[in-house]
C-alpha cells in the first residue's frame, strides 16, 4: 500500500512538470521549420516563401510591404533562361513594360520558345517602388506614370529606401553609387526581402542564363565579379548586341558600382548580362525582340 502511495504522488508531480513546463521538456529541442529559409552574410536566416501557383507562375517572395515578386513562366525545356525588369521599380518603369512585351508575346508567340528551353520573366523585382510611381502591379502605360520627378526617383529605392541593385554580393558596400549620388546598399547583402527572394529563386536552379533590363544608357553589358567575363556570357552579350543594334560592352564603366545584380550572378558562374534601354520612356521592342529571339536560337541546340 505504502509503494502504490509513494507511485501515485510520484506520478502526479511528472504529470505536473509535464503541463508546468510544456511539452518540450520532455521532447528534442530542435526545432521543426514551417517556411523556406535564406541565410545572409550576417549568419543570420530570413523566413522567405516559395509558392508555385501553377506551372505558369511562381510567387517567389515579398516585398517589405508584402506584395509578391511573381516569376512567369513560358516552355517546359531543361534550359532556363531568365529574363528580369523592374529593379529599379517606378525609375525603371520602361524595364517593367518591356518584360511585360516579353510575356505577351511569348504567349501569342508559343512556338518561339526552342523545346529545350523554358523562359521565366519576373517582370518587377522591386514592386513597392514601381506601385508608388504607377499605382499599380498590372500592365499600366505611360499615362499611368507619376508626373512627379521627385516621386519617380523615390521609386528607384525599396520601401527600407535601399537600391536593390547595390544590395547583392559582388563588391557590395553599404554606402553605394548611383551616378554622382549617394544610395544605401542595405546594411549587409540580401538585407532586403527582394534580393533574398531573388537569390533564393537562382540558387535553387539551374539557370542556364539571365537577361536583366535597366535604363537608360543604350547598350549590352557582360557580367563580371573579378573571375574575367565568363565564355557564355560573352557569347551572350555580342549575339544581344549584334541583333538589337544596341553597342556591346565587355563591363559597366561609367562609373563605380557595388552590390549588382548581374555582377553577384557572375559570381555565382550563372552567364548574365544586362540590357540598359536608351532612355527611361521607351521599351524599344523593335530591339529587343531581336536580341531575345537570338538567345532562345541559341539555346535551341
Amino acid at each position: 500500500m505504502k509503494k502504490t502511495i509513494i507511485f501515485a504522488v510520484v506520478a502526479l508531480v511528472i504529470v505536473a512538470a509535464y503541463f508546468s513546463f510544456g511539452k518540450a521538456f520532455f521532447t528534442s529541442s530542435t526545432p521543426v521549420p514551417t517556411t523556406n529559409q535564406v541565410a545572409t552574410s550576417t549568419n543570420t536566416t530570413v523566413a522567405t516563401s516559395t509558392m508555385v501557383l501553377d506551372k505558369t507562375k511562381t510567387t517567389i517572395g515579398i516585398s517589405v510591404e508584402s506584395r509578391p515578386i511573381v516569376a512567369y513562366h513560358f516552355g517546359e525545356g531543361v534550359k532556363e533562361i531568365l529574363f528580369i525588369g523592374g529593379v529599379h521599380g517606378g525609375y525603371e518603369w520602361n524595364s517593367v513594360l518591356v518584360a511585360y512585351k516579353l510575356m505577351d508575346y511569348l504567349k501569342a508567340n508559343p512556338t518561339s520558345i526552342p523545346a529545350t528551353v523554358k523562359v521565366t520573366v519576373i517582370p518587377v523585382v522591386n514592386p513597392d517602388g514601381l506601385v508608388k510611381v504607377v499605382g499599380s502591379l498590372e500592365q499600366f502605360s505611360a499615362a499611368d506614370v507619376s508626373t512627379s520627378k521627385e516621386t519617380v526617383i523615390a521609386g528607384r529605392f525599396n520601401a527600407n529606401n535601399v537600391d536593390l541593385n547595390r544590395n547583392f554580393d559582388c563588391d557590395w558596400q553599404p554606402k553605394a553609387v548611383w551616378q554622382k549620388k549617394e544610395v544605401s546598399g542595405g546594411r549587409a547583402p540580401f538585407s532586403e526581402p527582394e534580393t533574398q527572394a531573388m537569390q533564393k529563386y537562382i540558387t535553387e536552379r539551374a539557370i542556364t542564363a539571365a537577361v536583366v533590363w535597366y535604363s537608360s544608357a543604350g547598350g549590352v553589358f557582360a557580367s563580371n565579379c573579378h573571375n574575367g567575363v565568363l565564355p557564355e556570357t560573352a557569347v551572350l552579350t555580342k549575339l544581344f548586341a549584334t541583333a538589337s543594334g544596341y553597342k556591346a560592352y565587355n563591363s559597366f564603366n561609367f562609373y563605380e558600382i557595388t552590390g549588382d545584380m548581374v555582377n553577384w550572378m557572375a559570381k555565382e558562374k550563372i552567364p548574365a548580362i544586362s540590357v540598359l534601354l536608351t532612355n527611361h520612356d521607351d521599351i524599344e521592342w523593335n530591339k529587343n525582340k531581336p536580341g531575345v529571339d537570338a538567345i532562345l536560337k541559341h539555346y535551341a541546340k
